[in-house]
C-alpha cells in the first residue's frame, strides 16, 4: 500500500514537474518587445509643453529630449517605461534604481550633484513671470512690488522674489499651475512666477493661446540636466547623445514644437557642463 502512494505521489509530481517547465518556457520567450530590453526614464506627468501624461500618451519637451536619447542608447519608444519623478522623489529614484535617467525640468544645483550626477544642461531656463497678454506694467522685478504674485503651494518661487527682489509683492498661493491661471484670467492675480520653459508650457496649450505673455524678467539661471545615478556611465553617454541631438537639429525643432505657440524666447542650446551660475 506504501508502495503504491509512493509511485502514485511520484507520478504526479514528475507531471507537474513537466507542465512547470513547459509553462516556464512559454513565459520566457514571451516578450512583446522582441527581446526584452528596456529602459525606464523619469519624467515629469502634469507639466504640459515639459512633460505631461495624456490619454493620448506622453508629451513635452522633456519628453522629446529623453526619447532622442533614448534612441542614441539603442532603444525604441517603445522599449521605453516612463514614471512620475516628483520634484520631491528624484535623487531618491535615481538612488535606488527605481530609473535609468531623469528628464524632469531637473535643475543642476552644487546640492543635488552631491548626491546623483548630471549629464547636460540641455535647456537654460530663467525664473520668470506669466502676465495677461495686455499687461503692460510689469517690465522689470520691482514692477511686482504690490502686485498680487501666484504661485503653487511648496513652490520656493515666490517667496524668493519676494525675499530678494519685490518685498512689497503679495504672495498667493493655489494648489495647482492651473488654478494660477484660472486666477491669472480672471484678474485675481497679477502674475504667475516659476521657470519660463514651465510657463511657455502651460501658456501654449490651445486654451490659453494669445491670453498670456512672459514677461522676460530672467530672475534666476536654471540649469536644466539629465539625472543619473552617481558614478554611472550613462553620463558620458548621454552627453553624446545631447551633442548630437543639438546638432542634427532635433532639439531645436523640438524646443519650437513644444513651446514655440507661447513666443518663448528661449536660450541657444548650452554646451555640456557649461552651467550658468
Amino acid at each position: 500500500m506504501k508502495l503504491r502512494k509512493a509511485t502514485a505521489a511520484s507520478a504526479i509530481a514528475l507531471a507537474l514537474a513537466v507542465s512547470v517547465t513547459a509553462c516556464g518556457g512559454g513565459k520566457k520567450n514571451d516578450d512583446s518587445s522582441g527581446g526584452g530590453k528596456k529602459i525606464t526614464v523619469g519624467i515629469k506627468f502634469d507639466q504640459p509643453g515639459i512633460g505631461q501624461k495624456t490619454p493620448q500618451g506622453y508629451s513635452g519637451f522633456d519628453v522629446d529630449v529623453a526619447t532622442y536619447v533614448a534612441k542614441k542608447l539603442g532603444y525604441s519608444a517603445d522599449q521605453i517605461e516612463w514614471k512620475e519623478s516628483k520634484s520631491a522623489d528624484r535623487e531618491t529614484m535615481l538612488q535606488r534604481g527605481d530609473v535609468d535617467f531623469i528628464v524632469a525640468s531637473y535643475s543642476i544645483t552644487p546640492e543635488r550633484q552631491q548626491k546623483v550626477d548630471f549629464a547636460g544642461p540641455y535647456l537654460l531656463a530663467h525664473q520668470d513671470v506669466l502676465i495677461r497678454a495686455d499687461e503692460n506694467t510689469i517690465k522689470s522685478p520691482s514692477d511686482l512690488n504690490k502686485k498680487k504674485l501666484c504661485s503653487v503651494t511648496g513652490s520656493t518661487s515666490a517667496q524668493n522674489v519676494h525675499d530678494k527682489l519685490a518685498p512689497k509683492a503679495q504672495l498667493r498661493q493655489y494648489p495647482t499651475y492651473s488654478a494660477c491661471l484660472t486666477g491669472l484670467q480672471s484678474k485675481a492675480i497679477d502674475a504667475l512666477t516659476t521657470d519660463d520653459s514651465i510657463l511657455a508650457g502651460y501658456a501654449a496649450q490651445s486654451q490659453f493661446k494669445g491670453k498670456f505673455k512672459l514677461g522676460g524678467l530672467k530672475m534666476t539661471n536654471e540649469n536644466y540636466g539629465i539625472g543619473v545615478k552617481k558614478g554611472s556611465d550613462l553620463k558620458a553617454k548621454i552627453n553624446k547623445a545631447l551633442e548630437a541631438m543639438v546638432s542634427d537639429g532635433s532639439w531645436k525643432t523640438a524646443v519650437e514644437k513644444n513651446f514655440g505657440p507661447a513666443d518663448y524666447k528661449n536660450e541657444p542650446a548650452p554646451k555640456i557642463g557649461d552651467i550658468k551660475s
